[in-house]
């Protein structure tokens, strides 16, 4: 399944706060369609494919992607749970928008898409490159490249820049110091059902 361009509302609607996807706040605050407002007991199976589907559309990856980082996770040892989040939280779209480059993870992914974003010195133009401590990120020098995230920065996605990064705003370039601790994931999600999902779909 590719990844998802439809009405950004309609699904936060359905999985609730999505801070990546997009910053609007929907007016209705049931589920959309028809049978919407009917309250009807979810299955368990329903409540895993929900948790799921938070970290594919907050993240923007596609579900081959979101496999892949999964087994990933399961060779890396440790909770399998906080490792997917530590990998998609990692990825150069998601730490653009944390640094407040862009307002939302699809924004901050145009921008590395359109090679407006360098990482040590190299323009990158891989949204799902890793980035690892060490790694300094910044605005291409170019007048339009600086002009794009200037404006980004006015209207930044999220308050705070997480504590595994730092961003000097005057040089507009970040610096990654760590991997993301899990007190610091915006997406209110509980990975261990996602890793229940997968480890039933298996």
């Amino acid at each position: 399944m590719a990844r998802y361009r439809g009405p950004r509302l309609r699904v936060t609607r359905r999985l609730g706060d999505l801070p990546g996807l997009t910053r609007k706040v929907a007016r209705k605050a049931y589920p959309p369609g028809q049978h919407g407002q009917a309250r009807k007991k979810k299955s368990e199976y329903a409540i895993r494919l929900e948790e799921k589907q938070k970290l594919r559309f907050n993240y923007g990856v596609s579900e081959r992607q979101l496999v892949r980082y999964v087994k990933k996770a399961r060779r890396a040892g440790g909770s399998t749970g906080q490792v997917i989040l530590q990998l998609l939280e990692m990825r150069l779209d998601n730490t653009v928008f944390r640094l407040g480059m862009g307002p939302t993870i699809p924004a901050a992914r145009q921008l590395v898409n359109h090679g407006h974003i360098t990482v040590n010195g190299r323009v990158v133009d891989v949204a799902s490159y890793q980035c690892r401590p060490g790694d300094v990120i910044s605005v291409r020098n170019k007048e339009a490249s600086r002009k794009l995230v200037e404006a980004n920065l006015e209207f930044p996605g999220l308050a705070n820049v997480p504590s595994h990064l730092e961003f000097d705003k005057s040089k507009l370039e970040g610096k990654v110091n760590g991997v993301i601790d899990r007190e610091w994931v915006a997406l209110n999600v509980n990975e261990l059902l996602v890793v229940e999902y997968y480890s039933r779909k298996a």
